[in-house]
């Protein structure tokens, strides 16, 4: 492999893993000031009652928290499998 390949390699291994963490930081960014602006501007509805004790406020407040960990469970599982693989193998 020619050292030009190989610096085209690794530039799109970089841009590779910047395309996914631009998205999932974007989806990240989405869910949380959408939450934030449906409380700033619609109280009603984000206190509309679901069930005895759960809002619809808390009900997206958790799931704002859940999105958090599946997007960041995303970007591991994407890591391990994608990118440290094409890593390694650009490294031999």
């Amino acid at each position: 492999m020619s050292q030009k390949s190989k610096a085209e390699e690794l530039e799109a291994l970089a841009a590779a893993r910047w395309r996914v963490a631009a998205v999932l930081t974007a989806g990240t960014l989405v869910s949380y000031f959408g939450f934030i602006l449906l409380v700033a501007f619609n109280k009603p509805l984000m206190g509309k009652q679901l069930a005895p004790g759960l809002s619809l406020g808390i009900l997206l407040g958790a799931l704002v928290i859940a999105s958090a960990w599946v997007l960041t469970g995303i970007y591991v599982w994407w890591a391990n499998n994608r990118y440290d693989k094409a890593l390694d193998h650009f490294r031999r």
